[in-house]
């Protein structure tokens, strides 16, 4: 069964950096693709970025382009995804996910196109 853990959350001030990393163990049946999503206190989780398998594509929510860049290195079986420029609303607990290559690409921003879940990592930004 296929495993994700977080890491590389805390505490940044507003224009700071910080780069969150998503490892994956266990096995997986087919080829795969990842994402980042986001969930503030109150808040429904959303959407933050989404890569392909081979990391030939990559998917962005509005806010975080040109400031956040997803990536991802197969043969360590790890995601990551830079956060530069970061800002008070960037605030929110952090979740990686992934899913079947196929059937991510045909939605890559919907939650439901994910089968596997980390635990997540805050990240909070002051002003």
């Amino acid at each position: 069964q296929v495993q994700l853990v977080e890491s590389g959350g805390g505490l940044v001030q507003a224009g700071g950096s910080l780069r969150l990393s998503c490892a994956v163990s266990g096995r997986t049946a087919s080829p795969y693709a990842m994402g980042w999503f986001r969930q503030a206190p109150g808040k429904e989780r959303t959407f933050v970025s989404a890569i392909s398998w081979d990391g030939g594509s990559t998917y962005y929510e509005d806010s975080v382009k040109g400031r956040f860049t997803i990536s991802r290195d197969n043969a360590k079986n790890t995601m990551y995804l830079q956060m530069n420029s970061l800002k008070p609303e960037d605030t929110a607990v952090y979740f990686c996910a992934a899913g079947a290559a196929g059937w991510v690409r045909s939605s890559p921003t919907s939650r439901e196109r994910y089968g596997t879940w980390g635990q997540g990592t805050q990240v909070t930004v002051s002003s």
